[in-house]
């Protein structure tokens, strides 16, 4: 006779794999949205030593981790392949980061929150043109209603977006590799960070040098500077499960949430420029969140439906009343 689990469990098995990688997503695209409040306080300093900093405080903060969890020998068996997709990785988040810093603290905040609305059609396109992903008719209706929005946007920005491209381009780089590479959350960023440590250990030098380092300037930079290891490693984490856990079309789709944020910070905080083709844009974003939304709870109860046992044939009961 076999064993049949009860409805309430087949159900949670199912929520067990299908929520927590969305939950992670969300919560870095979040974290995310906040960054310029936070970077907005590191306006002091050069945008390639923030980005050096970070890179190193956050593989100090991650060894740690690893080393406190029993998890640092993973690192010596780590294939030379690998070793290559984590340098394509941090390179791509190398960028970004340091497009980012100079585009909050130069007071181009919305402009960066159009790069991360822009983000995501790159991060679809990946989804489709390489693994092959179908997209449902209303996350292609999200999509389209997105595509607008970015153009109604870069529109009324008036020129080329170059930091937004920039941001968009680098990103989207690096989810592709995280969405593939054969890694766990610690140990990726851990190769990714070790990899470029000798890079920014030579920035950060060279920045002392010649006196343009603001790291050892007060205690308050000093510690601004070292929190970049904690702010960073947690969405990244995040981040890194949910790129293996989610489909890059779902993952695209939810990282409007980050620009989202960001430019009501640009607006409300930096009093950045909003004329009515900005507010436009910002709507048709939220709106294609709703329909993808929508779509992704319909779905998501087919799927525990469609996984539940089938009820039992009248016989069996029958039988069972016997």
């Amino acid at each position: 006779m076999t064993a049949r689990l009860p409805r309430t469990t087949v159900g949670s098995v199912q929520r067990s794999r299908a929520v927590p990688g969305v939950v992670f997503g969300t919560g870095a695209f979040l974290i995310w949205g906040l960054f310029p409040a936070y970077f907005g306080l590191l306006a002091f300093a050069n945008p390639a030593e923030v980005v050096a900093q970070r890179i190193l405080w956050t593989l100090v903060l991650v060894l740690i981790v690893l080393a406190i969890t029993g998890q640092l020998g993973g690192l010596r068996g780590i294939a030379p392949r690998t070793w290559r997709m984590a340098a394509v990785a941090i390179a791509a988040l190398s960028i970004n980061w340091g497009v980012y810093v100079y585009g909050v603290t130069s007071g181009h905040v919305v402009e960066c929150a159009l790069g991360y609305f822009i983000n995501p059609l790159v991060t679809v396109a990946f989804g489709v043109l390489i693994f092959r992903e179908r997209l449902a008719r209303a996350q292609w209706a999200a999509l389209g209603l997105g595509a607008v929005a970015v153009a109604v946007l870069t529109v009324d920005y008036g020129r080329p977006p170059l930091i937004a491209l920039a941001l968009a381009c680098s990103f989207a780089t690096y989810g592709l590799v995280k969405k593939v590479i054969p890694l766990d959350a610690l140990h990726g960023i851990a190769a990714e960070g070790l990899v470029a440590a000798p890079f920014a250990l030579a920035f950060v030098i060279v920045f002392a040098m010649t006196g343009r380092s603001e790291f050892a300037s007060g205690i308050t930079h000093s510690g601004l500077m070292i929190s970049t290891g904690p702010v960073t490693l947690l969405p990244l984490l995040l981040f890194a499960v949910a790129a293996q856990r989610v489909p890059l079309s779902t993952m695209g789709l939810l990282q409007y949430l980050t620009p989202a944020l960001q430019m009501a910070w640009g607006v409300a905080v930096a009093h950045e420029p909003m004329p009515a083709s900005r507010w436009a844009g910002f709507a048709l974003i939220w709106a294609a969140l709703a329909i993808f939304t929508a779509d992704a709870l319909v779905r998501g109860r087919r799927r525990v439906r469609t996984a539940q046992p089938a009820p039992a044939r009248s016989a069996d009961r029958r039988g069972a009343g016997q």
